[in-house]
Protein backbone atom coordinates (compact mmCIF):
# COMPACT_ATOMS: atom_id res chain seq x y z
CA UNK A 1 0.00 0.00 0.00
CA UNK A 2 1.44 3.43 -0.81
CA UNK A 3 1.95 5.36 2.66
CA UNK A 4 1.03 8.68 0.90
CA UNK A 5 -2.57 7.17 0.68
CA UNK A 6 -3.37 5.46 4.34
CA UNK A 7 -1.69 8.43 6.41
CA UNK A 8 -4.92 10.59 6.96
CA UNK A 9 -7.36 7.64 7.63
CA UNK A 10 -4.84 6.21 10.22
CA UNK A 11 -4.28 9.81 11.14
CA UNK A 12 -8.01 10.25 11.77
CA UNK A 13 -8.10 6.75 13.82
CA UNK A 14 -4.83 7.70 16.01
CA UNK A 15 -6.58 11.32 17.04
CA UNK A 16 -10.19 9.27 17.27
CA UNK A 17 -8.60 6.56 19.59
CA UNK A 18 -7.23 9.49 21.86
CA UNK A 19 -10.66 11.18 21.62
CA UNK A 20 -12.59 8.07 22.85
CA UNK A 21 -10.37 8.14 25.89
CA UNK A 22 -10.96 11.43 26.71
CA UNK A 23 -14.88 10.48 26.25
CA UNK A 24 -14.39 8.29 28.29
CA UNK A 25 -12.64 9.63 31.25
CA UNK A 26 -15.27 12.37 31.42
CA UNK A 27 -17.89 9.96 31.74
CA UNK A 28 -16.11 8.03 34.37
CA UNK A 29 -15.70 10.71 36.43
CA UNK A 30 -13.35 9.28 38.74
CA UNK A 31 -9.97 9.14 36.77
CA UNK A 32 -7.66 10.92 34.77
CA UNK A 33 -9.96 13.56 33.69
CA UNK A 34 -11.83 14.11 37.64
CA UNK A 35 -11.02 17.45 39.16
CA UNK A 36 -9.24 16.42 42.10
CA UNK A 37 -9.05 18.13 45.27
CA UNK A 38 -6.92 21.17 46.33
CA UNK A 39 -6.04 19.48 49.51
CA UNK A 40 -4.38 20.42 52.80
CA UNK A 41 -0.76 20.85 51.30
CA UNK A 42 0.73 18.19 53.43
CA UNK A 43 1.06 14.73 53.66
CA UNK A 44 2.36 12.37 51.12
CA UNK A 45 2.57 12.67 47.34
CA UNK A 46 3.25 10.99 44.30
CA UNK A 47 6.45 11.57 41.52
CA UNK A 48 6.48 9.60 38.40
CA UNK A 49 10.19 10.36 36.97
CA UNK A 50 9.54 10.02 33.34
CA UNK A 51 13.03 9.16 32.59
CA UNK A 52 13.93 6.40 35.96
CA UNK A 53 17.24 5.01 36.06
CA UNK A 54 19.14 7.62 34.26
CA UNK A 55 17.97 10.79 36.70
CA UNK A 56 16.97 8.53 39.82
CA UNK A 57 19.82 10.01 41.67
CA UNK A 58 19.41 13.64 41.10
CA UNK A 59 15.82 13.44 41.37
CA UNK A 60 16.47 11.74 44.72
CA UNK A 61 18.85 14.83 45.64
CA UNK A 62 15.97 17.25 44.86
CA UNK A 63 13.46 15.69 46.69
CA UNK A 64 15.88 15.00 49.90
CA UNK A 65 15.88 18.84 49.62
CA UNK A 66 12.48 19.24 48.89
CA UNK A 67 11.34 17.61 52.44
CA UNK A 68 13.68 19.36 54.28
CA UNK A 69 11.82 22.80 53.34
CA UNK A 70 8.47 20.73 53.94
CA UNK A 71 8.99 18.85 56.64
CA UNK A 72 5.30 17.89 56.77
CA UNK A 73 5.07 16.72 52.68
CA UNK A 74 6.52 13.49 51.61
CA UNK A 75 7.35 12.77 47.93
CA UNK A 76 6.89 8.86 46.86
CA UNK A 77 9.54 9.22 43.73
CA UNK A 78 8.57 6.37 41.33
CA UNK A 79 10.95 5.79 38.14
CA UNK A 80 9.35 4.90 34.93
CA UNK A 81 11.98 4.07 32.17
CA UNK A 82 11.51 6.50 29.29
CA UNK A 83 10.56 3.75 26.87
CA UNK A 84 7.40 3.10 28.95
CA UNK A 85 6.23 5.95 30.23
CA UNK A 86 3.78 6.96 27.63
CA UNK A 87 1.78 3.32 28.10
CA UNK A 88 2.27 3.81 31.52
CA UNK A 89 0.14 6.91 31.88
CA UNK A 90 -2.09 5.89 28.93
CA UNK A 91 -2.66 2.36 31.00
CA UNK A 92 -3.57 4.60 34.44
CA UNK A 93 -6.12 7.05 32.37
CA UNK A 94 -7.76 3.88 30.89
CA UNK A 95 -8.10 2.24 34.00
CA UNK A 96 -9.72 5.03 35.74
CA UNK A 97 -7.17 6.93 36.64
CA UNK A 98 -6.79 6.25 40.22
CA UNK A 99 -2.95 5.25 39.83
CA UNK A 100 -2.15 8.07 38.49
CA UNK A 101 1.08 10.65 40.20
CA UNK A 102 0.62 14.08 41.45
CA UNK A 103 2.86 14.81 39.53
CA UNK A 104 4.83 13.27 36.74
CA UNK A 105 7.68 14.21 34.21
CA UNK A 106 5.78 15.02 30.79
CA UNK A 107 7.56 15.76 27.70
CA UNK A 108 6.17 17.63 24.37
CA UNK A 109 6.53 14.66 22.36
CA UNK A 110 3.41 12.86 24.42
CA UNK A 111 1.96 16.20 25.92
CA UNK A 112 -1.01 16.31 23.54
CA UNK A 113 -1.88 13.08 24.22
CA UNK A 114 -2.67 13.64 28.07
CA UNK A 115 -4.06 16.86 27.32
CA UNK A 116 -6.54 15.12 24.82
CA UNK A 117 -7.43 12.33 27.60
CA UNK A 118 -7.86 15.03 30.00
CA UNK A 119 -5.15 14.00 32.52
CA UNK A 120 -3.46 17.40 33.12
CA UNK A 121 -4.51 20.68 35.40
CA UNK A 122 -3.92 23.83 32.96
CA UNK A 123 -0.91 25.25 34.93
CA UNK A 124 -0.89 28.81 33.91
CA UNK A 125 -2.68 30.69 36.55
CA UNK A 126 -0.39 28.94 38.98
CA UNK A 127 2.95 29.89 37.53
CA UNK A 128 1.79 33.49 36.69
CA UNK A 129 0.55 33.70 40.98
CA UNK A 130 4.51 32.19 41.80
CA UNK A 131 7.98 32.95 41.96
CA UNK A 132 8.21 31.39 38.55
CA UNK A 133 6.11 34.32 36.97
CA UNK A 134 8.47 35.80 34.04
CA UNK A 135 11.24 33.21 34.77
CA UNK A 136 11.09 30.64 32.38
CA UNK A 137 12.74 30.99 28.99
CA UNK A 138 9.78 32.01 26.66
CA UNK A 139 10.77 29.73 23.69
CA UNK A 140 10.84 26.87 25.97
CA UNK A 141 7.12 28.16 27.22
CA UNK A 142 5.85 28.06 23.76
CA UNK A 143 7.31 25.19 23.15
CA UNK A 144 4.76 23.52 25.49
CA UNK A 145 2.11 25.64 24.44
CA UNK A 146 2.15 24.77 21.32
CA UNK A 147 3.21 20.87 21.94
CA UNK A 148 -0.11 21.21 24.26
CA UNK A 149 -2.14 21.91 21.09
CA UNK A 150 -3.84 25.03 23.27
CA UNK A 151 -3.39 28.55 21.88
CA UNK A 152 -4.28 29.71 26.00
CA UNK A 153 -2.93 27.14 28.55
CA UNK A 154 0.09 25.46 29.29
CA UNK A 155 -0.11 21.91 30.70
CA UNK A 156 3.69 21.18 32.17
CA UNK A 157 6.51 23.74 33.52
CA UNK A 158 8.96 23.72 31.29
CA UNK A 159 12.07 22.21 33.26
CA UNK A 160 14.77 21.72 30.46
CA UNK A 161 15.51 21.34 26.67
CA UNK A 162 17.90 20.06 24.02
CA UNK A 163 19.06 21.91 21.01
CA UNK A 164 21.07 21.15 17.73
CA UNK A 165 24.33 21.31 17.82
CA UNK A 166 27.25 21.04 15.28
CA UNK A 167 30.12 19.21 16.80
CA UNK A 168 33.79 19.70 15.39
CA UNK A 169 37.23 19.12 15.89
CA UNK A 170 39.07 22.16 16.59
CA UNK A 171 42.20 19.93 16.24
CA UNK A 172 41.90 19.31 13.06
CA UNK A 173 40.63 22.34 11.55
CA UNK A 174 43.62 24.03 13.79
CA UNK A 175 45.65 21.98 11.54
CA UNK A 176 43.78 22.61 7.79
CA UNK A 177 43.72 26.22 9.08
CA UNK A 178 39.78 26.43 8.82
CA UNK A 179 37.83 28.92 10.44
CA UNK A 180 35.22 27.77 12.37
CA UNK A 181 31.90 26.62 10.68
CA UNK A 182 29.90 29.55 12.00
CA UNK A 183 28.46 30.12 8.76
CA UNK A 184 26.90 27.91 5.79
CA UNK A 185 30.23 28.76 3.28
CA UNK A 186 32.27 27.97 6.20
CA UNK A 187 30.25 24.65 6.61
CA UNK A 188 30.68 23.47 3.18
CA UNK A 189 34.40 23.96 2.77
CA UNK A 190 35.02 22.71 5.92
CA UNK A 191 33.48 19.60 4.64
CA UNK A 192 35.46 19.54 1.42
CA UNK A 193 38.89 20.32 2.29
CA UNK A 194 38.95 18.01 5.71
CA UNK A 195 38.04 15.32 3.22
CA UNK A 196 40.33 12.85 2.37
CA UNK A 197 38.82 9.60 1.32
CA UNK A 198 41.86 7.46 0.52
CA UNK A 199 42.95 7.88 3.84
CA UNK A 200 39.91 7.49 5.41
CA UNK A 201 39.35 11.08 6.85
CA UNK A 202 35.91 12.80 6.31
CA UNK A 203 34.70 16.15 6.37
CA UNK A 204 30.95 15.44 7.42
CA UNK A 205 29.59 12.50 8.99
CA UNK A 206 25.33 12.69 9.26
CA UNK A 207 22.10 10.30 10.10
CA UNK A 208 20.43 7.94 7.43
CA UNK A 209 19.52 5.40 9.84
CA UNK A 210 16.72 5.83 12.46
CA UNK A 211 15.97 9.20 13.43
CA UNK A 212 17.82 10.58 10.23
CA UNK A 213 14.64 12.34 9.47
CA UNK A 214 14.87 14.72 12.75
CA UNK A 215 18.50 16.04 11.92
CA UNK A 216 17.27 16.70 8.42
CA UNK A 217 14.84 19.12 9.29
CA UNK A 218 17.03 20.86 11.57
CA UNK A 219 19.56 21.21 8.50
CA UNK A 220 16.92 22.40 6.14
CA UNK A 221 15.56 25.07 7.97
CA UNK A 222 18.54 26.22 9.59
CA UNK A 223 19.80 26.99 5.88
CA UNK A 224 16.54 27.79 4.44
CA UNK A 225 15.77 30.50 7.21
CA UNK A 226 12.31 29.54 6.92
CA UNK A 227 10.54 30.38 10.18
CA UNK A 228 7.48 28.74 10.80
CA UNK A 229 6.54 24.92 10.16
CA UNK A 230 3.37 26.01 8.95
CA UNK A 231 1.92 28.72 6.63
CA UNK A 232 -2.02 28.15 7.49
CA UNK A 233 -2.65 24.91 7.59
CA UNK A 234 0.24 24.14 5.19
CA UNK A 235 2.95 22.70 5.69
CA UNK A 236 6.12 24.88 5.09
CA UNK A 237 8.42 21.65 4.57
CA UNK A 238 8.49 21.29 1.05
CA UNK A 239 9.01 24.85 0.39
CA UNK A 240 11.31 25.42 -2.66
CA UNK A 241 13.62 26.62 -0.13
CA UNK A 242 13.72 23.71 2.18
CA UNK A 243 13.73 21.22 -0.99
CA UNK A 244 17.17 23.41 -2.34
CA UNK A 245 18.51 22.64 1.31
CA UNK A 246 17.90 19.44 1.32
CA UNK A 247 19.62 18.54 -1.77
CA UNK A 248 22.75 20.56 -0.63
CA UNK A 249 22.67 18.59 2.47
CA UNK A 250 22.16 14.67 1.01
CA UNK A 251 25.04 15.70 -1.51
CA UNK A 252 27.22 15.06 1.31
CA UNK A 253 26.87 11.74 1.57
CA UNK A 254 29.38 9.68 0.61
CA UNK A 255 30.94 12.65 -0.74
CA UNK A 256 32.43 14.02 2.02
CA UNK A 257 31.31 11.17 4.38
CA UNK A 258 31.36 8.05 5.19
CA UNK A 259 29.09 5.55 2.99
CA UNK A 260 28.03 3.85 6.54
CA UNK A 261 26.85 6.57 7.33
CA UNK A 262 23.31 5.56 5.32
CA UNK A 263 22.52 2.75 8.48
CA UNK A 264 24.07 4.74 11.51
CA UNK A 265 21.39 5.74 14.17
CA UNK A 266 22.73 8.84 16.27
CA UNK A 267 24.83 6.23 18.91
CA UNK A 268 27.18 4.70 15.75
CA UNK A 269 27.30 7.72 14.18
CA UNK A 270 28.51 9.51 17.61
CA UNK A 271 31.06 6.79 17.81
CA UNK A 272 31.89 6.97 14.24
CA UNK A 273 32.46 10.61 14.90
CA UNK A 274 34.74 9.82 18.44
CA UNK A 275 36.72 7.55 16.97
CA UNK A 276 37.87 7.93 13.58
CA UNK A 277 39.31 11.13 12.07
CA UNK A 278 35.86 12.96 10.96
CA UNK A 279 36.09 16.85 10.96
CA UNK A 280 32.42 17.57 12.00
CA UNK A 281 28.95 16.59 13.40
CA UNK A 282 25.37 17.57 13.32
CA UNK A 283 23.61 16.10 16.91
CA UNK A 284 22.68 18.00 20.24
CA UNK A 285 23.75 18.55 23.47
CA UNK A 286 23.30 15.52 24.88
CA UNK A 287 26.51 13.66 23.42
CA UNK A 288 28.60 16.79 24.94
CA UNK A 289 30.04 13.96 27.47
CA UNK A 290 30.82 11.45 25.21
CA UNK A 291 33.12 13.42 22.99
CA UNK A 292 35.39 15.33 26.04
CA UNK A 293 35.40 11.73 27.40
CA UNK A 294 36.91 10.64 23.68
CA UNK A 295 38.14 13.09 22.40
CA UNK A 296 39.39 15.55 25.39
CA UNK A 297 37.70 18.95 26.07
CA UNK A 298 40.76 20.95 23.46
CA UNK A 299 39.79 18.78 20.36
CA UNK A 300 36.02 19.16 20.44
CA UNK A 301 33.62 22.27 20.23
CA UNK A 302 29.95 22.65 19.99
CA UNK A 303 27.81 25.38 18.42
CA UNK A 304 24.63 26.31 17.19
CA UNK A 305 23.55 25.74 13.43
CA UNK A 306 24.14 28.96 11.51
CA UNK A 307 21.74 30.98 10.32
CA UNK A 308 20.97 31.18 6.34
CA UNK A 309 22.77 34.32 5.85
CA UNK A 310 24.50 37.13 7.45
CA UNK A 311 22.49 39.07 9.42
CA UNK A 312 19.33 36.88 9.51
CA UNK A 313 17.84 35.80 12.43
CA UNK A 314 18.96 31.84 13.77
CA UNK A 315 16.29 29.25 13.11
CA UNK A 316 16.13 26.38 15.69
CA UNK A 317 13.80 23.61 15.29
CA UNK A 318 12.42 22.09 18.55
CA UNK A 319 13.76 19.57 20.12
CA UNK A 320 10.89 18.10 22.67
CA UNK A 321 11.38 20.05 25.99
CA UNK A 322 10.74 17.98 29.58
CA UNK A 323 8.74 19.36 31.90
CA UNK A 324 6.48 18.61 35.28
CA UNK A 325 2.64 18.14 34.98
CA UNK A 326 0.22 18.98 37.96
CA UNK A 327 -2.18 15.92 37.10
CA UNK A 328 -5.79 16.37 37.66
CA UNK A 329 -6.98 13.51 39.75
CA UNK A 330 -4.71 14.79 42.21
CA UNK A 331 -6.10 14.82 45.67
CA UNK A 332 -3.47 16.87 47.25
CA UNK A 333 -2.71 19.48 44.40
CA UNK A 334 -1.48 22.26 46.95
CA UNK A 335 1.35 19.99 47.76
CA UNK A 336 2.26 18.93 44.33
CA UNK A 337 2.41 22.54 43.40
CA UNK A 338 4.86 23.29 46.02
CA UNK A 339 6.82 20.17 44.73
CA UNK A 340 6.81 21.56 41.10
CA UNK A 341 7.55 25.20 41.83
CA UNK A 342 10.74 24.33 44.25
CA UNK A 343 12.13 21.91 41.34
CA UNK A 344 11.74 24.38 38.61
CA UNK A 345 13.16 27.26 41.04
CA UNK A 346 16.15 28.71 40.08
CA UNK A 347 18.79 26.70 42.37
CA UNK A 348 17.43 23.12 41.78
CA UNK A 349 16.41 23.32 37.85
CA UNK A 350 20.12 24.60 37.65
CA UNK A 351 21.26 21.24 39.79
CA UNK A 352 19.37 18.83 37.56
CA UNK A 353 20.44 20.28 34.16
CA UNK A 354 23.96 20.06 35.52
CA UNK A 355 23.50 16.59 35.95
CA UNK A 356 21.59 15.37 32.71
CA UNK A 357 23.42 18.20 30.36
CA UNK A 358 20.86 19.89 29.26
CA UNK A 359 19.31 23.32 28.78
CA UNK A 360 17.71 24.76 32.05
CA UNK A 361 14.39 26.44 31.46
CA UNK A 362 14.81 28.81 34.48
CA UNK A 363 16.92 31.98 33.54
CA UNK A 364 18.02 32.19 37.19
CA UNK A 365 20.36 29.42 36.36
CA UNK A 366 21.35 31.04 33.02
CA UNK A 367 24.92 32.39 35.00
CA UNK A 368 25.54 29.45 36.76
CA UNK A 369 29.26 28.14 37.14
CA UNK A 370 29.02 24.84 35.12
CA UNK A 371 27.63 26.54 32.59
CA UNK A 372 30.27 28.95 31.80
CA UNK A 373 32.20 25.75 32.17
CA UNK A 374 30.45 23.69 29.03
CA UNK A 375 30.54 25.97 26.52
CA UNK A 376 28.46 24.22 24.06
CA UNK A 377 25.67 24.43 26.73
CA UNK A 378 26.56 27.88 27.04
CA UNK A 379 26.00 28.67 23.37
CA UNK A 380 22.87 26.82 23.15
CA UNK A 381 21.41 28.91 25.63
CA UNK A 382 22.30 32.04 24.78
CA UNK A 383 20.88 31.56 20.92
CA UNK A 384 17.49 30.10 22.84
CA UNK A 385 17.36 33.27 24.87
CA UNK A 386 18.14 35.81 21.69
CA UNK A 387 15.12 37.45 21.02
CA UNK A 388 16.01 37.14 17.28
CA UNK A 389 15.95 33.58 17.33
CA UNK A 390 13.18 32.02 15.86
CA UNK A 391 12.08 28.36 16.95
CA UNK A 392 9.63 25.92 14.38
CA UNK A 393 7.80 23.96 16.58
CA UNK A 394 7.18 20.90 15.45
CA UNK A 395 3.97 19.62 15.81
CA UNK A 396 4.02 17.10 18.31
CA UNK A 397 0.40 17.37 19.11
CA UNK A 398 -0.79 15.79 15.45
CA UNK A 399 -1.12 11.81 16.65
CA UNK A 400 0.69 10.52 13.75
CA UNK A 401 3.83 12.62 13.56
CA UNK A 402 5.75 9.87 15.13
CA UNK A 403 4.58 7.90 12.09
CA UNK A 404 5.04 10.09 9.98
CA UNK A 405 8.33 11.92 10.51
CA UNK A 406 10.54 8.51 11.81
CA UNK A 407 10.07 4.77 10.69
CA UNK A 408 7.57 5.52 7.71
CA UNK A 409 9.80 7.58 5.68
CA UNK A 410 12.92 6.46 6.95
CA UNK A 411 13.12 4.62 4.27
CA UNK A 412 12.43 6.79 1.51
CA UNK A 413 15.34 9.74 3.06
CA UNK A 414 17.60 6.57 2.27
CA UNK A 415 16.45 6.35 -1.13
CA UNK A 416 17.31 10.38 -1.36
CA UNK A 417 20.55 9.89 -0.12
CA UNK A 418 20.98 6.60 -2.26
CA UNK A 419 20.14 9.14 -5.46
CA UNK A 420 16.94 6.50 -5.84
CA UNK A 421 14.35 9.40 -4.96
CA UNK A 422 14.58 13.00 -5.56
CA UNK A 423 14.77 15.96 -2.32
CA UNK A 424 11.17 17.30 -3.91
CA UNK A 425 9.47 13.85 -4.10
CA UNK A 426 10.39 13.24 -0.40
CA UNK A 427 9.55 16.47 1.05
CA UNK A 428 6.28 16.26 -1.06
CA UNK A 429 5.20 13.19 0.00
CA UNK A 430 5.96 13.67 3.95
CA UNK A 431 4.32 16.90 3.44
CA UNK A 432 1.32 15.36 1.63
CA UNK A 433 0.94 12.88 4.85
CA UNK A 434 1.43 16.53 7.60
CA UNK A 435 -1.29 18.35 5.51
CA UNK A 436 -3.56 15.57 5.94
CA UNK A 437 -3.03 14.80 9.92
CA UNK A 438 -3.61 18.45 10.32
CA UNK A 439 -6.37 18.73 8.42
CA UNK A 440 -7.83 15.25 10.63
CA UNK A 441 -6.34 17.01 14.10
CA UNK A 442 -8.56 20.39 13.31
CA UNK A 443 -11.58 18.51 11.89
CA UNK A 444 -11.85 16.43 15.01
CA UNK A 445 -10.71 18.94 17.40
CA UNK A 446 -13.50 21.03 16.01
Amino acid sequence: MNPRTRRAPRAAAALAAVLTLALTATACGDDGSSSGEEGSGKGTITFWDNNGGPRTKIWKRIIARFEDRYPDITVKYVPIPITHVQSKYDTAIQSGGDSLPDVGGVGTAYLANLVAQGALDPVTDRIDDSALKGKLIENMVESVRAAGGDDEELYSVPTSANQGTLWYRTDLFAAAKLPAPDTWEHFYKAADELTDRGANRFGFTLRGGAGSIAQALEMMYAQSGIPSFWKGDTTTLNDPENVAALEKYVALFKKVTPAADLNNDFAKMVAQFDQGDIGMLQHNLGSYADHVRLLGKDKIAGIPLPPSRAGAARIIVSHPVDGLGLFKASKNKAAAWKFIEFAASPEMNSLWNEDVGAIPANVGASDDDWIAKAPPTKAALESLNDPRTKVVQLPYYLPDWNNISKADNEPSFQKVLLGRMTAKAFCDQVAKELNAAQADWKKHRG
